[in-house]
């Protein structure tokens, strides 16, 4: 049987990255991006893109990650210009004559207004196989992200006109059809003054969306009459998509995106590394673009003999209660396990109380249901209204297992021996300082260039302003509970936005509603809706309750 040659073994994908929202990859590319051993780029923020999408840590001044796939320039040539569909279709063909997994990875769809067939057609002609996975076209996305449908019950008919080509005759279009038009920032009053020319009314509206499905997207409506000059007001620059037609009338009803609360917001999110995911993907929610300065860092106890020994008298059965008052204790304790090769069969016949449902979601990760989470304020001290009190006739033992960090407040142990209870209070993991953040963001906090700030503990603060200084008084201060509130008012920080409950998710939330209120107060005022960092030079932030 004759072998396989390394051409044979490959596999090429051309996948649609759509018009600029990784969110809006499909499933399968997603897939493929995952399995891929070279990625051919076609945009310079392409690979940043993709390790976005695979989870991966952005890529360094040098660019020197050796995780994820290696990427390959199938956009510009060493010269740094555009190279031409021919050229475009070597490169591909060369990645896939080394038997690897490639992904071409294309703007919008790979066979829409794009280089696609010309280079699957390489791939055809040297017998290379490969797929093509469509993408969301930035035709259809761009408007639907801007809130201008392209149909509507009496609107049918679209067309879509590349106006990068030359000599386009415009009174092919002198109808009420909805006109899409791609590259038309540089040429629009032309193109307005023509249609309008061929019969189309100079009040026939238009609107032009730059950057859409990003939350830097920007839509300006108009008139053909005076499109030209109030998208060169707002200073659109491509890629922008224009949309020509009565449809653009319905953004007033329609518009979805950029009506968020915390639209285009930059929100700092000052938390542990591990824990500034879900944070994080709650303020993308509201529009906002959330930016994640780690300011402590989690590390095992210097002296690790204490916890040896209290996972030992666990499995021995020394222990009636187990409290894990955070998501950090759950993990130094599965870490000990680990350690020790135990799994979560070690606790049995042993109570476990958790701090809150965050805790205790984390334990159930781990097989392990809580006999105690406290059903109205989930801190210690709720804990400890609901603790029952040690009663020797029905408690074999008395003696409760408490891991925690180094810097936790003694409260609980308190509270614990008050009730009758004997406490092995153990450090489990310590909380240091992180390093400082890079110059620029340092920057950007002194300067108010951030619109709000989510503190989610005390420490937070405090290291916060150790590491980078204090937030500028227009940035917005949002706090998870009274304590964070105190410390922050004790570092000079004005508290706009006060959690109801002490959880990230309510904490993102009454930042929402207070982003929502400022908008809705400067609408009714008449007054362009801004950002806090919209400040005019000098100005101070307004006071508002919250």
């Amino acid at each position: 049987m004759t072998p396989r040659t390394p051409a044979q073994h490959a596999h090429v994908a051309f996948v649609g990255s759509g018009p600029g929202d990784p969110e809006l990859l499909t499933v399968r590319a997603a897939a493929l991006l995952a399995e891929a051993d070279v990625v051919v780029t076609e945009l310079p923020e392409h690979a940043a893109f993709v390790r976005t999408v695979l989870g991966l840590a952005p890529l360094g001044d040098d660019e020197d990650a050796t995780d994820g796939p290696e990427f390959i320039d199938g956009g510009f040539g060493d010269d740094g210009q555009p190279l031409t569909h021919a050229n475009r279709a070597k490169v591909v063909v060369k990645q896939a004559k080394r038997g690897l997994r490639v992904v071409r990875l294309m703007n919008g769809d790979p066979f829409l207004f794009a280089s696609g067939p010309e280079e699957a057609a390489a791939l055809a002609k040297a017998g290379l196989p490969f797929e093509i996975v469509p993408g969301v076209s930035s035709v259809s996305a761009v408007p639907a992200y801007a809130g201008v449908p392209l149909t509507t019950k009496t609107a049918r008919e679209v067309s879509v006109v590349a106006c990068g080509e030359k000599a386009i005759d415009w009174s092919r279009y002198a109808d009420d059809r909805t006109l899409v038009l791609l590259s038309a920032v540089g040429s629009i009053a032309e193109i307005a003054s023509a249609l309008i020319a061929a019969g189309r009314s100079a009040t026939t509206p238009v609107s032009m969306t730059s950057t859409g499905t990003l939350t830097t997207q920007v839509t300006v409506t108009s008139t053909l009459e005076h499109i030209a000059a109030d998208a060169r007001a707002a200073k659109i620059q491509p890629p922008a998509i224009t949309v020509v037609g009565s449809v653009v009338d319905m953004r007033e009803t329609l518009s979805w995106f950029e009506t968020k609360p915390l639209f285009g917001w930059r929100v700092l999110v000052p938390r542990t590394k591990e824990q500034a995911g879900s944070l994080s993907a709650r303020l993308r929610g509201y529009g906002s673009v959330p930016e994640e300065v780690p300011t402590i860092s989690v590390e095992p106890p210097r002296n690790p003999q204490q916890m040896d020994k209290a996972v030992r008298g666990l499995v021995e059965g020394r222990y009636e209660w187990i409290a894990f008052t955070s998501v950090n204790a759950v993990k130094a304790v599965r870490e000990k396990f680990e350690e020790y090769g135990l799994d979560a069969r070690a606790f049995s016949g042993l109570k476990i109380a958790a701090v809150g449902d965050k805790t205790a979601a984390s334990l159930l990760d781990w097989g392990l249901r809580a006999d105690l989470v406290p059903s109205g304020e989930q801190s210690a001290a709720g804990l400890l209204e609901e603790w029952p009190e040690y009663d020797a006739d029905l408690d074999p033992i008395n003696r409760v297992f408490l891991p925690r960090a180094d810097i936790a407040t003694e409260n609980l142990v308190a509270g614990l021996i008050d009730l009758g209870w004997e406490c092995d209070d153990v450090t489990a993991y310590r909380t240091v300082r992180a390093a400082p953040p890079a110059a620029p963001v340092r920057d950007a906090i002194k300067t108010g260039k951030f619109d709000a700030v989510v503190f989610t503990s005390s420490s937070t603060v405090r290291n916060l302003v150790g590491i980078a200084g204090k937030p500028h008084p227009s940035t917005i201060i949002a706090v998870i509970g009274p304590a964070t509130a105190k410390t922050a008012e004790e570092h000079g920080l004005r508290v706009d936005v006060l959690a109801p409950n002490p959880s990230v998710e309510e904490l993102v939330d009454a930042l929402a509603d207070f982003g929502a209120a400022r908008r809705a107060e400067l609408i009714a005022e008449g007054q362009p809706v801004t950002k806090p960092s919209d400040r005019k030079p000098g100005a101070r932030r307004k006071a508002t309750s919250s």
